[in-house]
């Protein structure tokens, strides 16, 4: 069995972290599955989809890291094709990737304690995105 849902979430731009968490608990409990896995991807190639332990420390640390990683102040050829200014926000979400897969056991994500499933917003302006969640399985 495959049930799919398409959440749209408003973000504030630059690095702004959303957690997913509770909508995708809510989608898995939706689909009725009691094994098998769940697949969150967000749509678009300035935005990244991951876990992180969803606290104010690592609210700031991932910024912090993305920065020192791929700075945004350097010349990215992305520049010289459109002119937009985000070349980073292309690479850093090339990095972090756009879904991530977790199993379904008991009819529940198998997360650790400290562990949710967050949106990295990486574009330089706000943005609407759709999440699709699909869970696979019995």
């Amino acid at each position: 069995m495959i049930h799919t849902e398409i959440m749209e979430v408003e973000t504030r731009g630059e690095v702004d972290i959303l957690d997913l968490t509770q909508d995708v608990e809510s989608v898995v409990s939706n689909s009725k599955i009691r094994e098998g896995i769940c697949h969150v991807f967000v749509q678009g190639s300035t935005a990244a989809i991951t876990t992180v332990e969803y606290e104010p420390g690592l609210l700031k640390d991932i910024p912090a890291a993305l920065e020192r990683l791929f700075p945004k102040g350097i010349n990215y050829e992305h520049h010289r094709t459109w002119h937009d200014g985000n070349g980073h926000s292309h690479v850093r979400a090339s990095f972090l990737k756009q879904s991530i897969t977790v199993p379904v056991v008991g009819g529940k994500l198998a997360l650790g304690t400290w562990q949710q499933i967050v949106l990295v917003e990486l574009d330089i302006r706000p943005r609407r995105r759709k999440v699709y969640v699909q869970v696979m399985g019995e």
